[in-house]
C-alpha cells in the first residue's frame, strides 16, 4: 500500500449520502480520489489540483494524430450545430414561406430534439461496439442529404417529417465526436480541449449566422443556408472516412477478439445500467437543465431582437454573431479553468454569474447594447457548457464512453425539446411595448425569467453531484463485453466466472487511476 498520502473517507454509497458528500467536498480545495495500485489495492485520498499550465504547452502535448482526431470531432460537432441552427435563426423566414406562425415553425425544433435521443442511443452503442469511425461517417452524410430533403419539402407536413428524421441522425454525432476527440488527449489538457470542443456548437451557430447575413433577408434565401449546411456535413463525412479508427477502440480490439455471440455486448450494456443507474439519472437531469439553459437563452434571441427591439434583419444577425462569439471565447477560457478550479465549482460560478447578467441582457434597445450584453451572457452560459464534454466523459463507465455521454446528453435534449415552443407560445400570448412604441410579443421577460430559473437549477444540481476530475482514460482496458467474450471463446473460464471478472473490471475502473486488463 502506498504511503505519504493524505487519506480521505471512502466514496459514499447511496443517493443522499453521495449528495451530502458532494456538497461538503465542494468547499474543500483538494479533491477526493480513489487510487488503485499495481496490486489491486484501493485507497481514497485527497489530491490537490495541479497548477494550470500554459495553454501553448498543453497544445504541444497533443501529437499530429491526436490533433487529427480532435479537429475532425470538432468539425463534425460544428457541422451538426450549423444544420440545427440553420432552422432556428431563420424562423421568421420559414414562417413566411410556409404561411405559419413562429410557434408552428418551432414545432420542427421540438421534433428534432425529441428524436435526437433515439439516434444517440443507436449510434452511441454502435460507436462502442463497432468503432467511432463508420457510425460518424454515416451520420454526417445522411445529415447532409436530409438538409437537401428539407429544401425540397413542398408542404409544412413534409417539412416536419424531414426534420424529425434529421433529429434521429443528428443525435448520433455528439457521443462519437467527443469520445473520439477527448479520449486521446493528455489528462491535464482535457479541460482546455473540452472547452474548445464544446464551442464547436457555438462555432456552427456563428457560421450559420454569417451565411444567413450573406444571403440577405428575402423569404426564399433560407434554402441557400441549408445548401451550405448540406455541403459541410457531407464533406466532413468523407473526410472522416479518410482517417483511421480511434486509438482507444483499436487497442480494445487488440486486447481481445470480437464476441461471436451478438448478445454479449447488450448483456453488458444492461449490466452497466443496473450498476450505474444513479449516475445515468443524475447526468440526464443535469443535461436537461443544460439543454433548457442553451435553447432558452439563444433559440429565440434573433426573433426577440427583430420583434421586441425592432432591429433590422442584418442588425439582428450581426448581434447574434457577436453573441455566439462570446460563447466560443467563454467556453474555451472557462473550460480551461475547470482543470484547476474543479468541474463543479466552475459550472456553478458560471451559472450564477449568467443569472446576474440577465437584466443587462434583455433591457438594451440598440444593436450595440444587445451585442455587448449578448456576448457577456453567452460567455458564461457556454462557459458552463465548456466543462460538460470532459465532465461527462469522466463520469462515464469506461467501456461506454461513446454511448453514455451521447445518450444522457440527448435524453436531456429530448426532455427539453419543447423549450423553443414554450418560449414562443408564452411570449406570443403576452404583449409588451417594443422599441418603436408598438405592441410586441414579450420575448424578453419570458427568456429572462426562464433563464434565471434554469441557472439556479444547474447550480443546485451540480452542487449535489459527483466529480471525477483527472480520471485516466488511457489505462482503460477493452470494453467489458470483449473481456467476457474472449474468455468464453477461448475456453479459459465459464460464462459465470467471466461475468464476475467483467464486473470486477467495471468496479476497478471507477477510480481516477485505472488498472488495465493485463494486470489482472
Amino acid at each position: 500500500m502506498a504511503t505519504g498520502y493524505d487519506p480521505a473517507d471512502p466514496l459514499a454509497k447511496g443517493t443522499f449520502a453521495t449528495a451530502k458528500q458532494g456538497w461538503k467536498d465542494l468547499f474543500i480545495w483538494k479533491q477526493r480520489v480513489v487510487v488503485t495500485n499495481d496490486f489491486g489495492e484501493e485507497h481514497t485520498e485527497w489530491q490537490a489540483p495541479a497548477p494550470l499550465k500554459n495553454p501553448i504547452s498543453l497544445f504541444a502535448q497533443l501529437n499530429a494524430k491526436d490533433w487529427t482526431y480532435f479537429l475532425v470531432g470538432f468539425s463534425a460537432w460544428a457541422a451538426d450545430a450549423f444544420d440545427f441552427h440553420a432552422l432556428s435563426i431563420q424562423t421568421t423566414k420559414l414562417a413566411k414561406y410556409y404561411h405559419r406562425t413562429n410557434t408552428d415553425i418551432t414545432t420542427a425544433i421540438t421534433l428534432t430534439l425529441l428524436l435526437r435521443s433515439v439516434g444517440a442511443a443507436i449510434f452511441g452503442l454502435a460507436g462502442d461496439k463497432f468503432g467511432r469511425k463508420w457510425p460518424m461517417v454515416m451520420n454526417m452524410i445522411v445529415l447532409g442529404l436530409l438538409q437537401i430533403a428539407t429544401i425540397y419539402s413542398a408542404t409544412f407536413q413534409q417539412f416536419l417529417a424531414v426534420r424529425s428524421l434529421f433529429g434521429l441522425f443528428m443525435g448520433g454525432v455528439y457521443g462519437n465526436a467527443i469520445a473520439m476527440a477527448l479520449e486521446n488527449c493528455p489528462v491535464n489538457a482535457r479541460g482546455l480541449m473540452s472547452g474548445i470542443l464544446q464551442q464547436g456548437y457555438s462555432f456552427g451557430y456563428v457560421l450559420a449566422a454569417c451565411v444567413n447575413l450573406g444571403v440577405g433577408g428575402s423569404t426564399n434565401s433560407w434554402k441557400t443556408v441549408f445548401w451550405v449546411g448540406a455541403g459541410l456535413s457531407i464533406g466532413i463525412g468523407f473526410v472522416r472516412a479518410c482517417f483511421p479508427e480511434s486509438k482507444q477502440f483499436i487497442e480494445a480490439r487488440k486486447a481481445g477478439k470480437r464476441a461471436k455471440a451478438p448478445d454479449v455486448f447488450w448483456q453488458e450494456t444492461k449490466k452497466m445500467l443496473r450498476q450505474e443507474w444513479r449516475m445515468c439519472i443524475y447526468c440526464i437531469i443535469l443535461m436537461t437543465w443544460f439543454n433548457y439553459y442553451s435553447h432558452t437563452s439563444q433559440d429565440s434571441y434573433t426573433t426577440f431582437m427583430l420583434t421586441q427591439k425592432a432591429l433590422p434583419s442584418a442588425g439582428a444577425t450581426r448581434a447574434s454573431i457577436l453573441m455566439k462569439t462570446g460563447a466560443c471565447v467563454g467556453g474555451t477560457i472557462i473550460g480551461y479553468l475547470s482543470q484547476w478550479f474543479g468541474r463543479r465549482r466552475t459550472i456553478i460560478c458560471a451559472a450564477i454569474i449568467s443569472a446576474c447578467l440577465i437584466p443587462a441582457w434583455i433591457l438594451p434597445t440598440t444593436e450595440g447594447g444587445l451585442s455587448a450584453s449578448g456576448f457577456m451572457i453567452q460567455f458564461f452560459v457556454q462557459g458552463a457548457w465548456g466543462v460538460i464534454p470532459i465532465h461527462l466523459n469522466e463520469l462515464s463507465p469506461p467501456a461506454f464512453r461513446s454511448s453514455f455521454p451521447g445518450v444522457t446528453y440527448q435524453l436531456g435534449n429530448m426532455i427539453s425539446s419543447p423549450s423553443a415552443q414554450i418560449v414562443n407560445a408564452i411570449a406570443e400570448s403576452h404583449s409588451v411595448k417594443s422599441s418603436n412604441g408598438k405592441p410586441a410579443s414579450a420575448y424578453g421577460p419570458v427568456m429572462g425569467v426562464a433563464t434565471a430559473i434554469i441557472a439556479l437549477g444547474i447550480a443546485v444540481t451540480t452542487a449535489l453531484g459527483p466529480e471525477k476530475r483527472g480520471r485516466h482514460f488511457e489505462t482503460v482496458g477493452p470494453p467489458v463485453a470483449e473481456v467476457v467474450a474472449k474468455d468464453i471463446e477461448e475456453g479459459r473460464v465459464s460464462y459465470e466466472k467471466a461475468e464476475t471478472r467483467a464486473t470486477e473490471t467495471v468496479d476497478e475502473e471507477t477510480g481516477s487511476t485505472d488498472r488495465d486488463t493485463e494486470k489482472k
